[in-house]
């Protein structure tokens, strides 16, 4: 079965995950088209974030950049179903952004919007603790994180329209005291929607639940289910390119914190372009924070899809 959007030379939204350090282990949703497809891609994504907040019972000091490069594997068995694999390595330290950042903040006139000027530049900082009890201390470094596992089902199709449910797990694999996993088993289900509303236009819609296990880290945290929606349009402006707009929100991870940057909803702003050749395409976007809570200031992505 081929998917629909693949017959308009249109490969669906960017697969950009909240990379937010305290929560990019809980299973994270990425956008993602309904129709189903055989395919290999290598994601790169760079991300920055600080949050250095604390409350009655918290302390949440996140001063960091994340990089995630992310190998992602499909396959259709038998025409039915469509089986997915992501394997992401992880590189978390201090960085190198934070000059150039504080540079762009102050040219667009945005100030200090995390007051990322109270630390020194590209300095390390992950710790988590809760009434005092440490929970997390990141450690810089390259490790494996967790590894996710999908089947995906079509159950409705027409030109122009198709709808399918999709399952998944995420194993354990990730060091959960460093801040690489969770150290337990998470699971999502979601449902994916695809409308064309022009031969050059698409649109994509998502909606799903996570239910993501307790952080095992030096004292274990229980995390909260949580929902999450999103819609990309898909624009074909010809010789194989295309532009994309989407936006994908997800209600809180975490226990009540009483800080701001934790306690609500994470929305994520995505846009950018690609280019596709044969079966082989090339994406770049930015991601923005548009609520300044629960998601990374930014991440820029780059991603090389191969269709099998």
């Amino acid at each position: 079965m081929c998917s629909l959007s693949a017959a308009y030379s249109l490969e669906g939204p960017f697969q950009v995950k909240n990379l937010y350090p305290i929560v990019l282990h809980a299973d994270q949703p990425y956008l993602e088209k309904a129709g189903i497809e055989s395919s290999m891609s290598y994601s790169l994504s760079h991300s920055s974030t600080y949050t250095v907040q604390s409350s009655g019972h918290w302390i949440i000091d996140l001063d960091m950049e994340v990089t995630e490069l992310n190998f992602r594997y499909k396959r259709i068995i038998k025409d039915v179903v469509e089986f997915d694999m992501d394997v992401p390595v992880l590189v978390i330290g201090g960085g190198f952004m934070d000059s150039f950042l504080e540079d762009y903040h102050r040219t667009f006139g945005f100030g200090d919007p995390y007051g990322r000027s109270q630390r020194p530049n590209n300095e390390f900082l992950y710790e988590v603790r809760r009434d005092g009890d440490l929970i997390i201390k990141g450690k810089s470094g390259t490790r494996l994180g967790d590894i996710r596992l999908a089947l995906k089902k079509s159950l409705l199709a027409s030109d122009g329209f198709t709808f399918s449910v999709k399952g998944d797990v995420e194993l354990p694999v990730g060091n959960a005291k460093e801040g690489y996993g969770n150290g337990s088993l998470d699971a999502a289900v979601s449902v994916l929607l695809d409308k064309k509303i022009t031969d050059s236009i698409m649109t994509y819609w998502n909606l799903g639940a996570v239910f993501p296990g307790d952080v095992r880290g030096h004292e274990n945290l229980n995390l909260k289910n949580f929902i999450y929606g999103g819609a990309c349009i898909e624009a074909g402006v010809g010789k194989g390119f295309s532009l994309l707009v989407q936006v994908l929100g997800q209600s809180p991870v975490y226990p009540e914190t009483d800080l701001l940057a934790v306690d609500r909803d994470a929305w994520l702003l995505v846009f950018g372009g690609r280019y596709k050749t044969g079966k082989r395409s090339f994406d770049l976007s930015l991601e923005e924070d548009i609520n300044t809570s629960g998601a990374s200031d930014f991440i820029l992505n780059l991603t090389y899809k191969m269709n099998l």
